[in-house]
């Protein structure tokens, strides 16, 4: 009980350390252990009331702070802020031109014009930037929900989960080749030779399936 609750902190701590930065990558191998040492202890029959209530906290500690890490991942994967990490501080403000200044007019109203067109630039570009964004969070959704039945399947085989960011990679590669061929694909993770595998065919044939 006193490894599981060690390793329970240790998994937190490489969580917060990757979520502001300071990992390159989230601790799978960590995360994998931990829920090995879980299932085994809640399989296991416990006699001591004490151990079975500090087991069952630390269980409850440990779902709690998957929901969390598992919104935190969806969250960064939407480029969306995290906690751990440092928002930019605002630009320092400019003084106000001095009232004495007639010559500075013409500069100050060319500099207004100059800046409304920038504006103007900015909000088309957000605009865009916001047209162009549905598809990708169409794409999120995906990965997550997949992500999600991944692990699940990889979790009863025994299998290690799969990482965030390679699966993401391989579902736009497989949405932009079929969006080539001017079709929509659809993704099933199977069970195949005692394997997990996520396959990817048109929609159209699954909807025939």
């Amino acid at each position: 009980m006193i490894h599981l609750e060690a390793e329970i902190r240790r998994l937190e701590a490489e969580f917060n350390m990757f979520f502001a930065g300071r990992l390159p990558r989230p601790p799978w191998e960590t995360r994998a252990r931990v829920a090995a040492l879980v299932k085994k202890h809640d399989q296991s029959f416990i006699r001591n009331t004490a151990d079975r209530f500090r087991f069952e906290s630390l269980q409850n500690k440990y779902s709690k702070f998957l929901e969390l890490w598992d919104r935190q991942m969806t969250n960064k994967e939407l480029g969306r802020p995290t906690l751990g990490t440092k928002r930019s501080s605002p630009p320092p403000a400019q003084p106000a031109p001095a009232a004495d200044a007639p010559a500075a007019k013409g500069k100050d109203k060319h500099k207004d014009e100059k800046h409304k067109d920038g504006k103007h630039k900015d909000e088309k570009h957000k605009h865009e930037k916001h047209k162009d964004d549905k598809p990708k969070e169409k794409v999120d959704d995906r990965v997550k929900q997949l992500y999600e039945q991944l692990a699940e399947a990889k979790k009863q085989v025994g299998e290690k989960p799969i990482e965030m960011d390679r699966l993401a990679a391989l579902v736009k590669a497989q949405v932009d080749k079929f969006k080539a061929q001017g079709q929509e694909v659809a993704f099933k993770v199977a069970l195949k030779d005692g394997k997990v595998q996520l396959t990817a065919k048109p929609a159209d044939d699954k909807k025939k399936d």
